[in-house]
């Protein structure tokens, strides 16, 4: 299973249960929400979300520290900093809040089984490499923020 690790951009393996989530939601009965309130649901769960992917993509720029989460051996800086201080991962976060809202989108109780999907994929094989690597590069420090801030919310 370590094959899998680090292996897939997160950004696509959204894009795979968000295509997985439409699949999905073609075999269960809509559920009937009204327009107005699901397209509002929709683009306010994906606004919130692009909002705390550009944060935390911002916060790593701002240091100048890799924002690639195929390699986290190459972070230079370890951010606490900002939307830091309330997620440990604010990227990961904010595609599960688009993801969401693409749920809210299809109006399909079958779609929302891509979000615990997405959570058990990408913390598997992506936050925990990824904390991992940082405790290595970043010792006592990282662990005791790890303590102090929640991986999700």
């Amino acid at each position: 299973m370590m094959s899998l690790e680090l292996r897939i951009p997160p950004p696509i393996v959204a894009l795979i249960v968000a295509g997985a989530m439409w699949v999905a939601g073609h075999f269960a009965d809509r559920l009937e929400v009204p327009e107005p309130v699901r397209t509002f649901g929709a683009i306010t769960l994906a606004l919130i979300g692009g909002g705390m992917t550009f944060s935390g993509a911002r916060a790593f720029r701002k240091v100048k520290t890799t924002i690639n989460p195929l390699t986290p051996e190459k972070t230079s800086t370890f951010v606490r900093t900002g939307i830091y201080r309330v997620t440990r991962n604010p990227m990961y976060l904010g595609l599960l809040f688009v993801l969401t809202g693409w749920s809210v989108f299809l109006e399909s109780a079958f779609a929302l089984l891509g979000l615990p999907g997405f959570v058990l994929y990408i913390g598997r094989f992506q936050i925990a490499p990824e904390e991992r690597m940082l405790e290595k590069l970043f010792g006592s420090a990282y662990s005791d923020y790890r303590h102090q801030v929640r991986r999700w919310l």
